[in-house]
């Protein structure tokens, strides 16, 4: 899971810079995924370590679930976006789709991650 960890944050990082320099550098807000992959990018780096693995992954997950939380609002415009339908902001919607789907997969499989640990008596 670190290394899933790892790649989630590179994905938000990527994500966040290619929309903001994407939409001209208009508007900061693009770099929201940026700013939340660099510290689950760090969490992975951390999880590397076998002595905090357990706790870096569970902040991992958490900043994931924040991520969720707070772009899944672009997920209830996403099909107005699929459809062609006139949007203030296209691309925030399609960031904020992006970056959702994204941290709520990697929720998912830490979950399922920690529930195997668990039962295997490793937590």
């Amino acid at each position: 899971m670190p290394y899933v960890t790892m790649a989630l944050g590179s994905l938000l990082f990527l994500i966040g810079v290619g929309f903001y320099f994407g939409t001209g550098a208009s508007s900061v807000t693009a770099l929201i995924p940026a700013f939340l992959g660099i510290p689950i990018e760090i969490a992975g780096l951390a999880a590397l370590r076998e002595g905090w693995r357990k706790h870096a992954m569970h902040v991992a997950v958490l900043l994931a679930l924040f991520g969720f939380l707070g772009s899944a609002r672009g997920l209830l415009q996403l099909p107005a976006l699929l459809t062609g339908a006139e949007l203030a902001r296209p691309a925030a919607v399609a960031a904020q789709s992006i970056t959702a789907v994204l941290c709520l997969l990697f929720v998912g499989l830490a979950v399922s991650s920690f529930v195997r640990a668990r039962r295997a008596g490793s937590a």
